[in-house]
């Protein structure tokens, strides 16, 4: 589990072509400091596991799945990423609960600067815009931001200058691809309330939701 709170803006070393998966190298001496085989580690948002560490560098193996869903499939030597390590328990939960699981891919469409920020506006596909909504969380290449307009096409957000100076997305340009995760949350109260539809229906369409809690007993 993950913050969204980018520790570290890291680069890719050199990307192996295995076919069906790719081996990346990255570099990030921060984020492998304490890490070890098995380890997780967050880069550009999506999850993966570290194969080796060596002089401030990790390999993680991207299966088809992930290159898929995700614009990792993208990157080569020399790219950029944001890196971050998942959060201790005990510890500040400073973005919001982010798995590292993408559930697709947007496209930065519009920069729109301002005095002491940035408005970026970042396309959508179809099948996610139910889970983004006004002022809700939405992570952006792995990085935790809040939604300042949300349409059915596309949300805008706003960069702090933190933001734009040790993430990826201010290097971004228009067209980019970014790789989004919607809070899970959302789907799980989509998930939940569609379960309870069911319920009510095979009860007569009773859906109060004491009725619901008694049937599950």
């Amino acid at each position: 589990m993950f913050t969204g709170i980018v520790e570290e803006l890291g680069e890719v070393v050199a990307v192996e072509d295995l076919g069906d998966s790719s081996r990346f190298r990255l570099r990030g001496p921060l984020v492998t400091e304490d890490a070890k085989h098995g380890d997780s580690i967050a880069v550009n948002g999506v999850c993966l596991t570290v194969v080796d560490t060596a002089d401030g560098e990790f390999s993680a193996d991207v299966m088809a799945e992930t290159l898929h869903r995700s614009s990792l499939g993208a990157l080569s030597a020399g790219s950029r990423v944001n890196l971050e390590r998942p959060m201790a328990l005990g510890g500040r939960l400073g973005g919001h609960l982010v798995q590292g699981h993408v559930d697709g891919t947007g496209t930065l469409v519009e920069r729109i600067p301002g005095e002491h920020w940035e408005i970026v506006k970042v396309a959508l596909p179809a099948a996610l815009s139910r889970y983004v909504v006004e002022k809700g969380s939405i992570t952006v290449d792995g990085v935790s931001l809040t939604v300042v307009d949300a349409a059915d096409d596309y949300f805008t957000i706003s960069l702090i200058p933190t933001t734009l100076a040790l993430t990826t997305l201010g290097l971004k340009k228009a067209g980019d691809p970014v790789n989004l995760e919607v809070d899970v949350l959302a789907k799980y109260v989509e998930r939940l309330l569609g379960r309870g539809s069911a319920y009510g229906a095979a009860a007569g369409d009773r859906t109060d939701l004491d009725e619901i809690k008694e049937m599950d007993r």
